[in-house]
C-alpha cells in the first residue's frame, strides 16, 4: 500500500490498542478514535454511584500477550502499574447432583482434585487429556493463531505450516472436540469442564473442531488470571503506554464514516460482486464533523457494522450465541452463606446437549435455556479493593451471565422479556443454594441481545462469528477487506477469532499488515514503508 506514516485506529478496545502499540513501536504516527469516554471496548467498564464493574470479558488467559503489546513501546506491567494475579482455582464448578469440582492449572493439584472426586483411573485419564490439549495448542499457535492468511493455501506453503498441519491431523484436530475429550474421560462432569469452552467459539462441543482444544488448554492448563482493578485495568494500562509513547487517543469520538478516493495507479480489484475500482481511505470522519486524515486505517468495529464504513462482509455468516448479563451488588452477609466462595463459579444444569441445542440453534429455532447453566463472577474475592462500604454494611459486585440464542436464532422482544427472565434466573440460583440472591441482588445494569444489537454487534451477540469450519482459520473473514487498499480489520470478527488472547493477536497481526514487520503464514508479504 506504499507509505503509511499516519495510521488512524478506530476503537480503543484490546484489538485497537494492541494494533496502536505495535504501530507506534514501529515508528508510525497513530491516532486512536474511541466513541466511549474511556478505553476498553468489550473490556470496558460500567460506572455507578460508588463502584465500577467490568462490562465485558472477565476471563484472562495468556497475559504474556499484554506484555508483548507493552514491550512494543518499551513498557512493562510495572511501568504502567498493571498487577495481574493467577486465580487458584480458575473456576469452581457445581453440578446438578450436588457435587462440585475445582479447576486448577497445576497438573498435580488438578490430578489430586480429579482423584478425590472421580477416582484414580480418571485422574490418569486427566493427565492423558492434558497432554493432548497441550500438543494441540503447540501445533496450532504459531502457524494458525499468530498468523495472517491470504488464502487457505497459506496453510501448506511453508515447511513449518505443513508440519503443523500434519501434527494437528495426527492429533485428531479435525475431528470434533466433544467426542475427542470423551475418548479420554469417562466422567461426564469432567467432560463438561474441558469442553464448555467451545461456547467461546460459538459452538456446541459435539460440533466444534477438536483444534479448539487450544481454548481449554489455555483455560485449564495455562492459567486464568485477573488484574487488580478489574479487567478494565488492562485497556487502561495499554492506553497509558500508548499515550506515553507519543500516541494520540481521542475519546468521545464516534466514527460514522471513512472518506475514500480511487487508488492512484490502481486497476480493479476482484470482489464477490465482480470487479470494482480499488479505493483508498484518506480520512476518518466523526459524528461531530471532525475529519482525521490518514495513510491507513485499522478498523476494529464489529463485523456487523462494516457497512457503516463503506465495507461489506460476505453473505451467510453465522453468529455465535449471545448472553444475558446482570451486573450489580449484593450484601456480603448474604453471600457469606452461599455454597461456594470463588471468583468464577460455573453452575451447570442437568441438561447439557439440550442446552447447546437451544442456544446454538439455526435461524428461528433458538430457545432460552430450559435448564440454565450460569457463570457467576465475584471479583472482590480476588481484589479486595472492589468491596463497597455503605453506611456500615459491606457489599460486593456480582455479575451473572446466562448464555442465550442470538437474535437470528431467536428474535425475542428483549425489552419486554428481560426483567421476567432475570427473575427466573435468580429463582433458579435461589433453588441451587444461593439463598437471598433473588431478594438482595440489586441489579444496576442488565445487558441482553438487544443491548449488543444497539451497539452494532452482528445478530445481537458480543461473541461475534461462530467458529464453524467455514469461518475458521484462513476461512474466517480476513483482515484485508476487499475493494480497499489501506484498511485493515482487527477484532474478534476477523482472524484469528473470539477471545481476549486472540483479539490481542488480531491487533498485532493488523499492525503487521501495515508495517510488514513479520512474514505471515505461507509467504512474506512485506510492503515498502518507511521505518
Amino acid at each position: 500500500m506504499g507509505q503509511a506514516n499516519h495510521v488512524v485506529v478506530v476503537g480503543a478496545g484490546l484489538a485497537g490498542l494492541a494494533a496502536a502499540l505495535h504501530l507506534r513501536g514501529a515508528g508510525r504516527e497513530v491516532t486512536v478514535l474511541e466513541r466511549a469516554d474511556h478505553p476498553g471496548g468489550r473490556v470496558g467498564r460500567y460506572r455507578f454511584d460508588d463502584y465500577e464493574i467490568d462490562s465485558g470479558a472477565t476471563v484472562l488467559t495468556l497475559p504474556e500477550l499484554i506484555d508483548d503489546a507493552l514491550a512494543a513501546v518499551g513498557h512493562t506491567r510495572d511501568s504502567v502499574d498493571l498487577r495481574i494475579h493467577r486465580l487458584s482455582p480458575a473456576y469452581h464448578a457445581r453440578f446438578a447432583d450436588g457435587s462440585d469440582i475445582r479447576v486448577f492449572d497445576d497438573a498435580d493439584r488438578m490430578a489430586a482434585e480429579v482423584e478425590s472426586t472421580c477416582g484414580p483411573a480418571e485422574a490418569r485419564n486427566y493427565r492423558r487429556l492434558r497432554d493432548w490439549l497441550g500438543r494441540v495448542y503447540e501445533a496450532e499457535f504459531d502457524e494458525f493463531m499468530n498468523a495472517d492468511f491470504d488464502s487457505p493455501l497459506d496453510m501448506v506453503r511453508t515447511p513449518r505450516s505443513r508440519a503443523a498441519l500434519v501434527a494437528l491431523a495426527g492429533l485428531g484436530g479435525f475431528g470434533r472436540l466433544g467426542p475427542r475429550v470423551r475418548s479420554y474421560l469417562r466422567d461426564e462432569r469432567l467432560t463438561r469442564l474441558f469442553t464448555f469452552q467451545s461456547l467461546y467459539a460459538g459452538m456446541s462441543p459435539d460440533d466444534a473442531l477438536a483444534v479448539y482444544g487450544a481454548i481449554p488448554n489455555m483455560d485449564t492448563c495455562m492459567g486464568v488470571y485477573f488484574p487488580e482493578g478489574g479487567m478494565r485495568a488492562i485497556t487502561a494500562a495499554l492506553a497509558a503506554a500508548f499515550t506515553a509513547a507519543g500516541g494520540r487517543l481521542v475519546l468521545n469520538a464516534e466514527v460514522d464514516g471513512i472518506d475514500y478516493r480511487r487508488s492512484a495507479g490502481s486497476d480493479r480489484i476482484s470482489t464477490g460482486r465482480g470487479r470494482q475500482a480499488a479505493r483508498h481511505a484518506e480520512a476518518v470522519r466523526t459524528a461531530d464533523g471532525r475529519a482525521y486524515p490518514c495513510d491507513a486505517v485499522v478498523l476494529t468495529a464489529d463485523i456487523g457494522s462494516l457497512p457503516t464504513f463503506g465495507l461489506r462482509h460476505r453473505r451467510g455468516l453465522r453468529a455465535s450465541p449471545s448472553a444475558v448479563v446482570a451486573h450489580g451488588t449484593i450484601p456480603t452477609e448474604v453471600t457469606a452463606h452461599w455454597p461456594v466462595r470463588a471468583h468464577h463459579t460455573i453452575e451447570f444444569g442437568a441438561a447439557w446437549a439440550q442446552t447447546f441445542a437451544e442456544i446454538a440453534a439455526r435461524a428461528g429455532r433458538g430457545r432460552l435455556m430450559s435448564d440454565p447453566s450460569l457463570l457467576l463472577t465475584r471479583p472482590a474475592l480476588t481484589d479486595a479493593d472492589q468491596f463497597i462500604d455503605r453506611a456500615g454494611r459491606r457489599f460486593e459486585p456480582l455479575s451473572v451471565l446466562a448464555p442465550c440464542p442470538n437474535l437470528t436464532a431467536a428474535p425475542l422482544d428483549w425489552d419486554r422479556l428481560a426483567p421476567a427472565y432475570l427473575r427466573e434466573l435468580l429463582a433458579v440460583l435461589e433453588q441451587r443454594g444461593y439463598t437471598g440472591i433473588a431478594e438482595h441482588f440489586v441489579v444496576d445494569r442488565l445487558d441482553t441481545p438487544a443491548t449488543w444489537a444497539a451497539a452494532g454487534m452482528i445478530a445481537g451477540t458480543p461473541f461475534s462469528l461462530a467458529h464453524v469450519f467455514r469461518q475458521t482459520g484462513p476461512f474466517r473473514p480476513r483482515n484485508l477487506p476487499r475493494g480497499v487498499d489501506n484498511v485493515v480489520l482487527a477484532g474478534c470478527g476477523t482472524t484469528p477469532g473470539v477471545g481476549v488472547p486472540t483479539t490481542l493477536l488480531s491487533g498485532k497481526l493488523a499492525a503487521a499488515r501495515i508495517t510488514g514487520s513479520r512474514a505471515h503464514a505461507g509467504t512474506d508479504h512485506r510492503v515498502s514503508v518507511p521505518t
